[in-house]
C-alpha cells in the first residue's frame, strides 16, 4: 500500500482575485445579454402582432353577429 498524499495547500484567495474573476462573470454576462435581447425584441413583437390579430378577428365575429341587418326595399 501506499502512503495517502497530503493534498497541496491551496494559495490563498485574495480580494483582488475575487473581483477579478467577478469582472471576468460580468462581462461574459453582459455578452449573453446583448446577444439575447435581439432576439427577445423580435419574439416581443411576432407576440404582439399575434395578439393583435386574434382580438381582430374576435371583434369582428363578434361585429358580425350582433349588427343589424337592414333591408331596403324600392317600390
Amino acid at each position: 500500500m501506499t502512503a495517502p498524499r497530503t493534498p497541496e495547500r491551496p494559495q490563498k484567495i485574495s480580494r483582488d482575485d475575487i473581483e477579478a474573476k467577478l469582472r471576468s462573470i460580468q462581462g461574459e454576462v453582459d455578452d449573453t445579454a446583448e446577444s439575447a435581447k435581439g432576439i427577445a425584441i423580435a419574439v416581443g413583437a411576432v407576440v404582439a402582432v399575434g395578439v393583435l390579430a386574434v382580438v381582430f378577428l374576435m371583434g369582428k365575429k363578434r361585429g358580425r353577429s350582433k349588427s343589424t341587418i337592414i333591408e331596403v326595399r324600392r317600390f
